[in-house]
């Protein structure tokens, strides 16, 4: 519920605050005074779009604060999803500077529009003439009849299947999707995957063909020119290990002579012993390389088809090739247990709009079950409320599974005896659609937990008994539901827990609207005016007690 209203800045509003009761709050003034600037404001609050022409002095910013205890809610959840932190008591804040920038604060963390355009909604309901036309549209009748008929269990279990249905369907169609295309594909992956397997690659078998090949190709070269290599160094006369060896001996000898000389032995040897290891492996490798053309024309020929396959596929490696061979080999699977697989997500899906249909079934058969109750309270109610020949029906009709279940379900009314029930948005008047929400209001005040009410002038066009009717319902309703009320009829003003006033200051250079919580003796006053006009007589004076204590 609202606990506390501050505005400041706003069209003719200067500063006010407004603190109302948890129960019945009445707001009065004359035509013009400010109330309809007040549900402006509070509007902002809601998330409503604003710019600077509401601001009153055009150098200040514009503020509007709502306090509200939320315990009874349950809007943890959404605080939650906004990564706000959650507490029972809430602030929602609008800021309107002077360049134009509108701010929204939820406990004075900084949030969007329309996070704060969804969390107002669940705070305060206005009934304005945005309701009277929302009462028109589908969506919000079968809401109605959700709440009323207490469907939450057979919706959220609808809503599970429904959302189960959505994935299997969509799993489905996109593995008949996948079908289709490798049906187009399968002839030409086989011969792909066919291509590719005949070949037995090997990782790391083309750099070590290319090696082979350069040798193949030239090994009579090769062959000759480690021989010569070998007879420069192993020639008996002038060899270069028989010089190397006289040398060797000499180091030996000076090493004999002095110390000094041994880490030259010592190094000389270690670079003669390599050298012996180098001619050694020269001649192995001479004694293997042979020249063998039916070989090398063996690797010229897997060296072929691995490059025209590089080619083909557009890449530069063995393991290239061998990673689309891979994938190529997966749709290959896919497509031979195409069937199998298809048959399966069918099976699911057909599973899943089974329990779909069953779940929707169960919740039709919940709001069908309601309709006579709806239909007799809510005609009752119309009668009380000087509507003693309105008729209301329910109408359910089967659709296509949608995310609210199988329904469509709309209200129809007629206001006139022996008139045939028709859709509300060719039959009800602006007058009858009003009275005809605040009894929908009034059902739903034991169905769930409404926001904080706001009726603006719903009392408009009626009177007498009737008048009296609604304001006992309102009294009702705020029992278990905060209530702020509009109204120009004493003997609703009358009813009210607390009753503010709105008037217009012109002290100062800029008239400015005002609100004043009235006290008994100025409620009486207030009441006498609102029967008998600025002078108010004995009489209505009298007229105005006796409203209080009825």
């Amino acid at each position: 519920m609202l606990k506390s209203l501050s505005i400041s800045n706003y069209a003719l509003i200067d500063q006010l605050l407004m603190q109302p009761s948890s129960k019945l709050n009445m707001i009065t003034g004359e035509t013009g005074a400010g109330k309809s600037i007040m549900l402006g404001a509070v509007g902002l609050l809601l998330g409503n779009r604003a710019d600077t022409k509401v601001l009153l002095h055009e150098e200040k910013k514009c503020v509007v604060e709502g306090i509200f205890d939320i315990q009874e809610y349950g809007l943890k959840s959404y605080f939650e999803e906004l990564e706000l932190d959650y507490e029972d008591t809430c602030i929602v804040r609008r800021e309107i500077s002077p360049g134009g920038k509108s701010r929204s604060f939820i406990n004075d963390t900084p949030v969007l529009l329309d996070a704060l355009k969804v969390l107002g909604a669940r705070l305060m309901d206005v009934h304005s003439q945005h309701d009277t036309l929302l009462l028109g549209e589908g969506a919000y009748q079968l809401s109605l009849v959700d709440a009323f008929a207490q469907t939450q269990k057979e919706r959220s279990d609808y809503q599970q299947a429904f959302r189960d249905f959505r994935k299997a369907k969509r799993n489905f169609e996109e593995l008949k999707q996948r079908a289709l295309e490798l049906q187009k594909e399968a002839d030409f992956n086989q011969f792909q995957l066919d291509e590719l397997s005949a070949v037995s690659l090997v990782s790391g078998e083309q750099s070590e063909l290319e090696s082979e090949q350069e040798i193949l190709e030239n090994a009579e070269e090769i062959k000759l020119k480690i021989n010569e290599l070998l007879s420069v160094f192993q020639d008996e006369q002038f060899g270069v290990l028989q010089g190397l060896g006289q040398i060797q001996h000499g180091l030996q000898a000076l090493e004999r002579l002095a110390h000094k000389f041994e880490n030259y032995r010592a190094r000389f040897q270690t670079v003669f012993i390599e050298l012996k290891d180098v001619l050694e492996s020269l001649s192995d490798e001479e004694s293997k390389v042979e020249v063998d053309f039916g070989k090398l024309e063996q690797i010229r020929d897997r060296l072929s088809k691995i490059y025209q396959l590089q080619k083909k596929h557009g890449v530069q490696s063995v393991e290239e090739l061998m990673t689309i061979e891979s994938q190529l080999a997966d749709k290959v699977f896919q497509f031979q247990n195409l069937d199998e697989n298809l048959s399966h997500a069918e099976k699911i899906f057909q599973e899943a709009e089974k329990t779909l249909f069953g779940c929707g079934k169960v919740l039709s058969e919940k709001r069908k079950s309601c309709f006579p109750v709806f239909e007799n309270a809510l005609q009752e109610l119309l009668s009380g409320l000087g509507m003693e020949n309105a008729r209301i029906k329910l109408e359910i009709q089967q659709v296509s599974p949608i995310a609210s279940g199988l329904d469509e379900v709309e209200i129809l009314f007629s206001a006139n005896k022996g008139g045939i029930p028709q859709p509300l948005k060719k039959v009800a008047s602006g007058g009858e659609f009003s009275r005809l929400l605040f009894g929908i209001k009034y059902l739903m005040a034991d169905k769930m937990a409404l926001p904080t009410l706001i009726f603006d002038e719903i009392d408009t066009g009626i009177s007498g008994e009737v008048a009296l009717q609604m304001v006992r319902m309102m009294k009702d309703i705020a029992q278990r539901h905060q209530v702020i009320c509009i109204t120009h009829l004493p003997q609703v003003a009358a009813k009210g827990d607390l009753h503010y006033f709105v008037f217009k200051d012109n002290s100062s250079e800029k008239t400015i609207s005002k609100i004043k919580l009235l006290d008994a003796e100025e409620r009486v006053q207030e009441l006498a005016k609102m029967i008998a006009g600025a002078n108010p007589s004995a009489s209505a004076l009298s007229s105005a007690k006796e409203l209080l204590q009825y």
